[in-house]
């Protein structure tokens, strides 16, 4: 095997992004990490919305994991078509499967940034994750504060899918021809509702973790000038898409690592002291 690096793994600061890179390390497959604002030796400066970053990143490379921002996408294409990359794995999201994709704060740039590579020349593979676990983590100051979790749609289901899956599947994508192109929707093995999470996670802490429900224009309120209103709006009228309806499972994950999806009850145990006063 070449000791150049041939996979580049942007988002170098992200949980999924250094989860894959732990994996290819400990598998010995060279690679280079890169980051907006680079913050370990030997990670690569690359800004995914500042084209001047790209030509120093992408020498030697011929794989990509690529987050979907589409700010830059077609200079980034085309920087990599002219190093010689040949395959992009893409971490997108299940958002662009709804008919209004191209209208949603949650989905555009994914799906801008899905069909701008699929109109390139380098072989594409999806990774659509539906609700990312690491989610739950915005619960997370309620519970340390000693206030209860506010949920506008507390019977609202997700399929929580484990960061761990995610840059697992990312490996297996980018390490065995078979398994790439394509696209995969990655979900959890179980569809729950906020409420059930909540309880999930309460027993991963030790205590009951109590919530109430609220309306939308008070949730609005109180996450103003965390969440974009147009964000905010988009997600509160997904919940209520998913409210008392239990969404579809894949068998995604356990096709690209061999391994079922881990539980939400893992990930709460995995991350119980971030919810820990």
């Amino acid at each position: 095997m070449s000791q150049h690096p041939e996979i580049l793994v942007t988002g170098g600061r992200g949980a999924i992004a250094r989860g894959l890179s732990g994996l290819l390390a400990a598998h010995g497959v060279p690679h280079r990490l890169a980051s907006r604002e680079p913050d370990k030796p030997g990670t690569v400066h690359c800004d995914l919305t500042d084209p001047a970053t790209f030509p120093g990143a992408l020498p030697g490379i011929r794989s990509v994991f690529l987050y979907a921002e589409a700010t830059a996408v077609d200079a980034f294409i085309k920087e990599a078509v002219t190093a010689g990359v040949e395959h992009v794995v893409l971490l997108s999201s299940s958002s662009v499967l709804a008919p209004d994709a191209a209208d949603s704060p949650l989905a555009a740039s994914h799906l801008a940034v899905e069909q701008a590579l699929l109109a390139s020349p380098l072989r594409t593979t999806l990774l659509r994750p539906g609700s990312f676990a690491s989610n739950a983590l915005g619960w997370a100051w309620s519970l340390k504060s000693g206030r209860p979790v506010h949920l506008p749609y507390p019977g609202s289901f997700c399929d929580p899918v484990h960061e761990a899956d995610i840059a697992e599947a990312a490996f297996g994508v980018l390490t065995d021809p078979s398994l790439g192109g394509g696209a995969h929707t990655l979900t959890g093995p179980q569809s729950l509702t906020f409420t059930g999470q909540l309880a999930i996670l309460g027993e991963a802490v030790g205590r009951p973790i109590p919530f109430e429900p609220v309306s939308r224009e008070q949730w609005k309120a109180e996450v103003d000038g965390y969440i974009p209103g147009p964000y905010a709006e988009a997600l509160l009228d997904f919940w209520a898409s998913t409210d008392g309806l239990p969404v579809d499972l894949t068998d995604a994950v356990e096709r690209l690592t061999g391994h079922a999806p881990r539980t939400f009850e893992t990930w709460s145990e995995d991350h119980a002291d971030a919810f820990r006063a």
